[in-house]
């Protein structure tokens, strides 16, 4: 999605819950118990007694974090899936190991040849595949000069490789969980607009396991709008932003299905308007196939401000902030069935703040609210005989460590004079505990909260996990190197690993990575 963009959508985790292997507490116990396969329940995989026996090891009081590597770069510094990419993902580091160590290094490329954008892909087993390669593991990547690669994860050889064309310049990259489809985007301003003014974007849509085309999509002011601002495709879905705040959704199966001239395949020759090549090969490329006449039907649409909508939840409901500029901060959650507001569905924390407090629809399906000193975990809970048919309710909070309240006006100077403050200090004041994110662990089922505080120059900042059933606090790591608020920061937890990726103004990025350490004789 392009930058700037408020829409935001909630994808499905790998694991939506989390299973205890029944009561057993002792790491010990459970260990031995796994050999011998005794469990009171049957349904449990090695797989998840493996995590739930981490999870315990984390949590014990006695096992720490340590800071085990650290390494700067020019370029962006990027994390995914157990890897680390260094040099615009020209060079790879695997984090499992205890110590992170080099994968591959490409050779180097030129300004115009280099990666823009990548995701990682892992095709599941069960799933019938034509070739080997298929199955490996990916890195799915955009060059400058319009090349989608597909890499080996693990050893940087390219295994497959398709020229989008000249006409336009891709950029973005999203993925469709439910139809494991794979969505490019153009910047907004390319060379395209010299030919056709009124086309803003194009969408090439491919299948993945294995990587096929499904077709190209353009966007036309003359069939969408003139006032269209911005479009994304998610759960074939296609969905368009307007600078009036209006959010259109449309059927992206029906469009392609009814507006689609020509049916094109990857390695198979088309001629296309007059042009004969093979699809995908240089310099031919890929055709624009799907070419809306008029406009299609709408399926739902909604005003808010800064185009700021979200969809998730169960069941489906989204929240927007209403168009008028002094309802910014205040958010509502509504039905996508009928738009009815649900019940407490007007969120607003009231923070006076720099920074604006953020919502999203959490994993499983509930909804995270944020703020500087204070997240709210909300559920969404079905009504009888009420004119409501949902209400949000407050599954748990996590406050701030700020210690006591202290808000009084008047101060004395040295001297005894009396001073009064005429204003309120912010909820986001650089010296007081202020919660800078919230993410989460899917597979340990932890939601990982990322607290700074800078008093002067140097500022410190922890990350703690919490239960993501209750909200208890589990583990707090201190982060070992300061904190500059003004900086970009990125932290991920994963399993046994917390990686901290740190942007400074001047472009300058910095990768410190913390591995959990505890030694046989603490296990409990």
């Amino acid at each position: 999605m392009s930058t700037g963009s408020s829409l935001h959508l909630c994808r499905v985790p790998r694991r939506t819950s989390y299973s205890r292997a029944g009561t057993v507490k002792n790491i010990c116990v459970l260990s031995s118990r796994r050999s011998l396969g005794s469990f009171p329940r049957a349904s449990y995989s090695n797989y998840r007694i493996n995590l739930d026996i981490l999870r315990k090891i984390l949590c014990q009081k006695s096992t720490k974090f340590k800071k085990v590597w650290t390494r700067r770069s020019k370029s962006f510094i990027g994390y995914t899936n157990g890897r680390i990419y260094f040099d615009n993902y020209g060079c790879c580091y695997s984090s499992v190991m205890p110590k992170p160590q080099l994968l591959y290094e490409m050779p180097r490329r030129v300004t115009s040849e280099k990666i823009e954008t990548a995701m990682s892909c892992e095709c599941p087993l069960e799933k019938p595949l034509a070739q080997a390669s298929d199955y490996t593991p990916s890195l799915i990547a955009v060059t400058a000069h319009n090349w989608l690669l597909r890499i080996a994860a693990d050893t940087g050889r390219t295994l497959q490789k398709v020229y989008l064309g000249t006409y336009r310049k891709y950029r973005y990259i999203s993925w469709n969980v439910a139809k494991e489809t794979l969505v490019l985007k153009t910047v907004q301003k390319s060379t395209v607009s010299e030919n056709r003014p009124t086309v803003i974007f194009y969408f090439a849509v491919f299948n993945v396991f294995p990587l096929s085309l499904v077709g190209v999509l353009e966007i036309d002011k003359k069939v969408f709008g003139s006032n269209v601002t911005d479009a994304m495709i998610w759960e074939d879905l296609l969905i368009v932003m307007y600078s009036s705040g209006l959010v259109r959704l449309f059927s992206f199966e029906k469009i392609a299905k009814e507006c689609m001239q020509q049916e094109c395949v990857l390695g198979e020759t088309c001629n296309w308007r007059g042009e004969t090549g093979t699809v995908g090969d240089y310099p031919f490329g890929i055709p624009c196939n799907i070419i809306p006449t008029e406009s299609p039907p709408v399926l739902f649409e909604v005003p808010c401000l800064e185009n700021a909508f979200q969809v998730g939840g169960y069941p489906w409901h989204y929240i927007i902030t209403p168009k008028k500029k002094k309802k910014r901060g205040t958010f509502h959650i509504c039905s996508l069935e009928d738009h009815s507001l649900a019940k407490n569905g007007i969120r607003d924390m009231k923070d006076c703040s720099l920074e604006p407090d953020w919502i999203y629809f959490h994993f499983d399906k509930r909804i995270i609210h944020a703020g500087p000193d204070q997240i709210n975990v909300l559920r969404l809970r079905e009504l009888e005989d009420d004119a409501n048919k949902y209400e949000v309710t407050e599954d748990f909070v996590i406050h701030a460590d700020r210690g006591p309240k202290v808000d009084n006006p008047v101060t004395f100077t040295a001297s005894g004079r009396m001073v009064k403050r005429r204003f309120r200090t912010l909820n986001d004041d650089p010296d007081k505990e202020t919660f800078k994110s919230v993410s989460y662990e899917d597979e340990l089922d932890l939601l990982t909260v990322v607290a700074a505080t800078q008093i002067d120059v140097v500022g410190t900042a922890h990350v703690d996990l919490h239960c993501n059933q209750t909200g208890k606090i589990l583990k707090k790591i201190p982060l070992q190197e300061s904190w500059d608020v003004t900086d970009r920061h990125s932290i991920v937890f994963d399993r046994d690993t917390l990686i901290h990726i740190e942007e400074k103004l001047n472009r300058d990025f910095s990768c410190y990575v913390y591995k959990m350490h505890c030694s046989s004789e603490e296990l409990q």
